[in-house]
């Protein structure tokens, strides 16, 4: 397992937050650690998928997610 975290904007409550970890929880290979209005913290397996793919989940629900400290 690899750690990973997201800077994810749009979010602002608590309601964000249960959504966010939703989306999260629902793809393959991705353990939570936390989620909090502006970020998540999660550990993933490589071999099942990749941090674009946990991002592009993420962004199906409504919100923008970047790997943090990466290039925008």
């Amino acid at each position: 397992m690899q750690q990973l975290d997201l800077d994810i904007s749009g979010m602002s409550c608590g309601h964000c937050i249960a959504r966010v970890k939703q989306a999260l929880e629902a793809t393959a290979g991705v353990r939570v650690e936390s989620v909090k209005v502006g970020s998540a913290h999660l550990a993933f397996d490589p071999a099942v998928t990749t941090p674009e793919r946990i991002s592009a989940a993420v962004t199906g629900s409504g919100y923008v997610a970047h790997v943090a400290g990466a290039a925008a």
